[in-house]
């Protein structure tokens, strides 16, 4: 499996002339990036918390992005029913376990999200992904403890379990399946500045999901996305405040040409 930027690029267009509705339950830090990156990128997002209403939300909504940046009881019960309502729809659901690892109460919402109402893309950096496996990895807060690399064996075994895609992000970004590996190398250390950008990916994927089926690819395309936009940013950007600017410029203004400078995907490596 090869993609490429002439495919990455149709997506792009996909998302600018369908204007897919991207349901998030996200947390409160990041609510108006995610927001701003989507309708950048092209796609029409909604944040939409309340019990009452997730579930006639989602019918609207062409993909579900599940983020436990900033937990509560009453969102965690509007998770579970959004994502059971997404799944019976067939909509992708898209699940950032933010912090898990850093305590015991987001650890257990996440294996429980995923226990129950299995995703079918989790993305996460490597102590988030580690931690959703085995009790003795932790975070730093919401920051990685490990390398993504780190993360690959632990990965393979979650998506093999869960029949998902698993996207381990950092310096390098790993898309896994119980199949493949894609090695995803675009992105600037100046993000890692920047709050939520790894909560942006997640929304970013939504996007991709939305409108290409295959949730390996979709990942993959919204990940280079994701990068190759810092990585330009990065470029005028005179520090973090600048580049949440020049990133959202660039997500609404990136061409194909763009991607097929800075694409920067390894070759498929096999198990």
């Amino acid at each position: 499996m090869k993609i490429t930027a002439e495919e990455i690029y149709k997506s792009i267009e996909s998302i600018r002339r369908q204007a897919p509705v991207v349901h998030n339950i996200t947390n409160y830090v990041v609510m108006n990036s995610t927001a701003n990156s989507l309708l950048a990128i092209g796609a029409s997002p909604v944040m939409a918390h309340a019990e009452e209403e997730v579930e006639e939300m989602v019918n609207i909504a062409s993909a579900l992005v599940i983020n436990i940046g900033t937990l509560s009881e009453r969102w965690i019960h509007s998770m579970f029913k959004a994502a059971h309502k997404a799944r019976k729809k067939g909509i992708p659901v898209i699940l950032d376990p933010v912090g898990a690892g850093a305590t015991a109460y987001r650890t257990k919402t996440a294996r429980e999200l995923i226990n129950n109402e299995p995703p079918a893309i989790i993305r996460g950096n490597a102590s988030e992904i580690m931690a959703i496996h085995d009790d003795k990895s932790k975070t730093k807060g919401v920051d990685s403890a490990a390398s993504s690399d780190a993360a690959i064996d632990t990965a393979q075994k979650l998506s093999e379990i869960h029949k998902c895609v698993i996207c381990v992000s950092g310096p390098t970004d790993y898309i896994i399946d119980k199949e493949k590996i894609m090695k995803i190398k675009n992105g600037h250390p100046l993000m890692s500045r920047v709050t939520g950008f790894g909560c942006t990916a997640s929304a970013l994927c939504g996007a991709f999901a939305a409108v290409e089926k295959a949730p390996f690819a979709a990942t993959a395309k919204a990940m280079a996305v994701m990068g190759i936009a810092g990585e330009m940013a990065a470029k005028t950007a005179a520090g973090p405040g600048s580049l949440q600017t020049h990133f959202l410029d660039i997500l609404y203004r990136l061409t194909e040409d763009d991607i097929k400078q800075h694409l920067k995907i390894d070759v498929l490596l096999k198990n």
